[in-house]
C-alpha cells in the first residue's frame, strides 16, 4: 500500500510539472476532437475525483487514472483510456451550455441522433425532415470529423455542440460508411422535434390505433395522451406503439409514458454502484385501461424507448414485434465544475420493471420479424410499401380482438 501511495503522488507531481511546463502555450497545443493538451491541472484532478467516488459499475484506481492523464495529456483522452465506458466524458462550457437546452425539441442543427459505437460518434438515426435526412445520412454513419475538428474522444455532448448552431449557417462532415470515406455538406435549420409525429386508425375494421413516437423530451408525454384520447374518439380498441428508430431522450419522459400503461409495478429499478437497487413505482391515478397492444422496437430503439419497451413487456401488458434493441442500461449524471465545464459520469444502471439487465444486450422481442437493411431504411423513410413487422403487430392484434 506504501508503494502504491508513493507512486500516485509521484504522478501526481509529475502531472503538475507537466502543467507547468505546458502551461505557456498550452493553447496552440491541440489534439484530436479540439482538446488542448494538459488542461487545467484543477479540472482533472476535480475529474478524478469524481470518477473515483461516483462512477458506477468498474472499479479504477487514482494511479492508473493520473497515469493515464500524463500519458494521453487531455482528460477525455484519459478516461477512455482508464474507463470501458463510452459514456462517461467531459464536456467544455459550450457543449455544457449547448446540452443544457436541448430537452424542448426546439434547436438550430442537422437533426441527426448519435451515439457512440465502438469509440466512434455514430449515427443513431435521421431525424425526418431534416438537413441530416437529406444529405442522405443513415444509421451506422460514423462521424469522423466534424468540419476541421476529427471525433477521436469527442464526447456527445461535444459533438452535438459542433453540429448545432445557428440557422442557414454551413458545416462539413466527414463520414465514414462500411470502406468509403466521404465528404457531406449541410446547411443548419432550424429543427423542431415533434415527438409524436403520426397517430391514426390504422384498421377501421378491428379499431386498431397506431402511434409513433421518434424520442423523449419534454413535450412527449402530452402529445401521446392528444393522440390517444384522438384514437378513443375514434374507437380505439387496440394500440400499436411504434418505436423503431426512436434513440431515446430523457428518463422523466420515458418515466411518464410507461406510467401511462404500468400500475402496480415499479417502472424499473435504477442500481448504484454498491448494489443497491431503488425503485421507481408507477402511479395507479390516470393509468389507461388495459387493451391489447403491440410495441414495435428494432436495434435503433435505444435508451428511453427500451424503459418503456421493457415496462410494457415485463408487465405483460404489450407483445414486442421487432429485432433487438440497442442496449443501453446505464444511467448518467451530470457534474459542472468550477471552470465552466463539466462531467457526465456513468453513475447508475437500470433493470426494467422485471429486473432485467439489458445494457450491452438489449430487449429481445417476443416475436422476432427481421428485415433487410434495405427495407430498414424504407420503413424509416415510409417508403416502403409492405412493412413485415407492422404486419405482423396487426396480425396479432387481430388474433387478440
Amino acid at each position: 500500500m506504501r508503494r502504491k501511495a508513493t507512486l500516485i503522488i509521484i504522478l501526481i507531481l509529475a502531472l503538475l510539472s507537466v502543467s507547468l511546463v505546458y502551461g505557456s502555450y498550452q493553447a496552440n497545443t491541440q489534439v484530436p476532437g479540439g482538446e488542448t493538451r494538459y488542461e487545467s491541472i484543477g479540472t482533472a484532478l476535480e475529474v478524478i475525483a469524481l470518477v473515483k467516488t461516483r462512477h458506477y459499475f468498474q472499479p479504477v484506481s487514482t494511479f492508473e487514472l493520473v497515469k493515464s492523464y500524463v500519458v494521453h495529456g487531455t482528460i477525455n483522452g484519459m478516461l477512455k483510456n482508464a474507463l470501458n465506458d463510452p459514456y462517461t466524458r467531459h464536456m467544455d462550457a459550450a457543449a455544457f451550455e449547448n446540452m443544457m437546452n436541448t430537452t424542448t425539441g426546439i434547436y438550430g442543427g442537422i437533426g441527426l441522433s448519435v451515439g457512440i459505437v465502438d469509440d466512434r460518434v455514430t449515427v443513431v438515426a435521421p431525424i425526418k425532415g431534416t438537413p441530416g435526412e437529406r444529405a442522405g445520412l443513415r444509421r451506422g454513419d460514423k462521424i469522423m470529423a466534424i468540419d476541421d475538428k476529427e471525433t477521436t474522444y469527442m464526447t456527445l455532448d461535444e459533438a452535438v455542440s459542433l453540429m448545432r448552431g445557428p440557422e442557414e449557417t454551413e458545416l462539413d462532415l466527414t463520414i465514414q460508411r462500411d470502406d468509403e470515406t466521404f465528404v457531406v455538406h449541410i446547411v443548419r435549420e432550424l429543427i423542431n422535434v415533434v415527438s409524436v409525429p403520426d397517430y391514426y386508425i390504422i384498421d377501421e375494421d378491428y379499431g386498431i390505433g397506431y402511434v409513433e413516437i421518434t424520442n423523449f423530451s419534454d413535450r412527449t408525454y402530452e402529445e401521446l395522451v392528444e393522440a390517444l384520447d384522438y384514437l378513443d374518439g375514434q374507437g380505439q380498441r387496440a394500440l400499436i406503439l411504434d418505436l423503431r428508430f426512436n434513440p431515446g431522450g430523457t428518463l422523466s419522459a420515458a418515466l411518464q409514458v410507461a406510467n401511462e400503461f404500468v400500475s402496480g409495478a415499479p417502472l424499473l429499478y435504477l442500481e448504484d454502484k454498491e448494489g443497491t437497487r431503488t425503485p421507481f413505482d408507477s402511479m395507479l391515478a390516470g393509468t389507461r385501461r388495459p387493451m391489447p397492444m403491440v410495441v414495435l422496437i428494432n436495434g435503433s430503439s435505444a435508451s428511453a424507448s427500451e424503459i418503456v419497451s421493457g415496462a410494457l413487456q415485463d408487465n405483460g401488458l404489450a407483445t414486442l414485434v421487432g429485432t433487438t434493441t440497442f442496449g443501453k442500461g446505464l444511467v448518467q449524471s451530470l457534474y459542472p465544475l468550477r471552470d465552466g465545464s463539466a462531467l457526465t459520469v456513468t453513475e447508475q444502471g437500470y433493470l426494467t420493471s422485471g429486473g432485467k439487465d439489458i445494457n450491452g444486450v438489449g430487449i429481445e422481442p417476443d416475436i422476432v420479424v427481421e428485415v433487410t437493411l434495405e427495407e430498414e431504411e424504407a420503413i424509416y423513410l415510409d417508403e416502403i410499401e409492405y412493412d413485415p413487422q407492422l404486419e405482423k403487430a396487426l396480425e396479432v392484434l387481430r388474433s387478440q380482438l
